[in-house]
């Protein structure tokens, strides 16, 4: 990947965080406040500890988006106090995945009725992100994601692609939604520079039953990080030159998820930049 294409990406990336203890002193000591910060939530945990930090992040400066899966959420006048509490404190932007509760805190059980919603609402948020497999989903077809995003395309501005370690796969996987007619810019999902240990700790410590779904849903990426060399995301961006920096992909920027290795993701991208003398 050319030097300025890849300091392009590495300028306009996303964080994605856990709504953890220790997470807010994490973010406040190592992220600049020009990096948007993206708030999870967790099907065990409930969409609390999500609008909690995400209040507490946007109080200290930073642009913040929460996850609002839509399985998390019991009914409209819920989905309505959600975006009032996130309206006050400026939130402008969110993400909204059909989530992994099972089973469903209420009606909702897909993504679409949740953003038909929010349209009904006047469109209370200038940016709306959906998401997108590039690997396919344990439990859905590849067909039927990208349908998906067909159908939803109305009511989001953004996708957000799930974790792809494979240059080909992610490169087949944008041509085959550019193809479909699916133009919404792309803010592509790379894991930071995760280490095997630090991440089966953080796993660990989710919970035991939201662990082991953790687990069980991910195994392979346990594998990608354990191989013969490790996982580096600098060999990945590399090696997916082409399906990022073309004009007909329409990557927006980089969603690197942290798995709550904050510090050592800022330093990679840091050390990335000086290395390319940004």
């Amino acid at each position: 990947m050319g030097a300025e294409s890849f300091r392009a990406l590495l300028d306009s990336v996303r964080y994605e965080v856990l709504p953890a203890k220790s997470t807010e002193d994490k973010v406040l000591a190592h992220v600049p406040r020009d990096i948007v910060v993206t708030v999870t939530a967790s099907p065990v945990k409930g969409l609390e500890p999500t609008l909690d930090l995400t209040t507490r992040l946007a109080g200290h400066g930073y642009r913040v988006v929460p996850h609002v899966p839509a399985r998390l959420l019991r009914d409209d006048a819920h989905l309505k106090d959600v975006v009032d509490r996130l309206r006050a404190v400026g939130v402008d932007d969110v993400f909204v995945p059909a989530g992994d509760a099972d089973p469903p805190a209420g009606a909702y059980d897909g993504a679409l009725p949740v953003l038909r919603r929010l349209s009904e609402f006047g469109g209370p948020f200038t940016h709306v992100g959906i998401t997108g497999y590039p690997e396919s989903h344990p439990l859905i077809h590849d067909d039927v994601t990208i349908q998906a995003m067909w159908d939803k395309r109305a009511h989001a501005t953004y996708i957000v692609s799930n974790l792809c370690f494979d240059p080909r796969v992610l490169g087949d996987w944008v041509a085959r939604i550019r193809c479909r007619d699916v133009t919404l810019p792309v803010h592509v999902g790379v894991a930071g520079p995760v280490q095997r240990a630090k991440l089966l700790s953080m796993a660990a410590k989710i919970g035991v039953g939201e662990s082991t779904r953790f687990l069980t849903k991910h195994a392979s990426w346990f594998l990608r990080f354990a191989a013969p060399g490790g996982y580096s995301p600098e060999r990945l961006l590399d090696r997916s030159a082409a399906a990022l920096t073309a004009p007909s992909a329409g990557v927006a920027g980089l969603h690197l998820f942290t798995f709550n290795q904050i510090a050592e993701t800022e330093r990679w991208r840091r050390s990335m930049l000086d290395r390319l003398g940004g």
